[in-house]
């Protein structure tokens, strides 16, 4: 069972701190939302049905010509292996692990490498994957050279696997436009950028044959009535994601610049979170969870992740924290 940020109940009873009592930085999903609606109660009692209008929304919102809701995108990191047989997949890493966990539980080799090292491995590929910005790193990759990678593996029938995950700050960076060339797969998450990540909701952008292949594996109803919904009219609110983004923009960094002055100098980041490469990394985040804060640990490299506070008394109480850290490591 691979380890996830969000699990606070777990934490709670390992530290003996009430539930409540919790700042959960260990995720990052944005921890303030969009205006919700009242869902009607016809919503709850009936089946959901496509042609409801979310995904005429998803294709405006994200630019693309074809897509595919999935419950969660991790639905589709499960799915997708199985639609290729005994493919040699190369995967960016540091990245997020489900997505090697996935490949590998289907019989595919795995072959984790550097960005650096892309352009030489190309070559023995079917599969390159890559999540952009990274999880954890924040690395970006610029849409030119994700374009030459894919050119080079789609002549040969190769994929491009783009997990777009944290990307809506920045949707300039986005594939999402050209996902319906052959070849080309990006996945997308709801529940990060609109802060729902309880309605498990994503989608997959790719050539209208795979997303066919994908949805038969993956059977009807796969969304939630009340998620559709919901999404469908989020999807939609242009003033209220254009102020999402620029709080969300700021408030990333407002806590690398915190990180910063407490002599934590992030190694990477995004609008959503903020990582630290240290030997120091348990140390710091042991700490903190026995202050009740809940930050996300990486073994390799050690490192640690901070997703962004809720709310002024969060950001407060992360302050004092970090500052008792300091000056208890002088």
């Amino acid at each position: 069972m691979l380890e996830h940020g969000g699990r606070l109940r777990k934490a709670a009873l390992r530290y003996g701190i009430a539930l409540s009592d919790w700042l959960d930085l260990s995720t990052g999903v944005a921890p303030y939302g969009l205006p919700l609606a009242e869902i009607p109660v016809q919503v709850w009692n009936r089946l959901p049905e496509q042609n409801d209008g979310l995904e005429a929304a998803a294709c405006a919102y994200y630019g693309a010509t074809e897509l595919l809701p999935v419950a969660g995108s991790q639905a589709a990191i499960q799915c997708l292996p199985r639609l290729r047989r005994e493919a040699r997949v190369g995967i960016v890493s540091p990245a997020y692990a489900e997505h090697a966990a996935a490949w590998q539980r289907e019989g595919h080799r795995v072959l984790e490498i550097s960005e650096a090292g892309v352009n030489r491995a190309l070559e023995r590929l079917d599969v390159l994957l890559l999540v952009n910005p990274n999880n954890p790193t924040g690395r970006r990759f610029s849409p030119e050279q994700l374009y030459a990678w894919h050119a080079r593996l789609a002549e040969r029938g190769g994929w491009l696997i783009v997990d777009e995950a944290f990307i809506d700050c920045t949707p300039e960076q986005s594939l999402a436009a050209h996902a319906h060339l052959p070849g080309l797969i990006v996945l997308r998450s709801f529940g990060k950028f609109f802060g729902m990540a309880g309605a498990r909701l994503g989608f997959v952008l790719a050539e209208r044959t795979l997303l066919d292949e994908l949805e038969e594996m993956l059977g009807p109803w796969t969304i939630s009535g009340p998620t559709r919904w919901l999404a469908t009219r989020l999807l939609a609110d242009e003033q209220a994601q254009h102020d999402q983004r620029q709080r969300l923009i700021c408030d990333g960094q407002r806590l690398a610049g915190l990180l910063r002055e407490h002599g934590l100098a992030p190694t990477g980041g995004c609008a959503l979170f903020q990582w630290i490469a240290s030997e120091h990394a348990a140390l710091l985040h042991e700490f903190l969870a026995c202050n009740g804060i809940f930050t996300r640990l990486f073994e390799q490299p050690a490192s640690i992740r901070f997703g962004l506070p809720p709310d002024e008394p969060g950001w407060q109480r992360l302050a004092g924290a970090l500052q008792v850290f300091a000056e208890e490591a002088r």
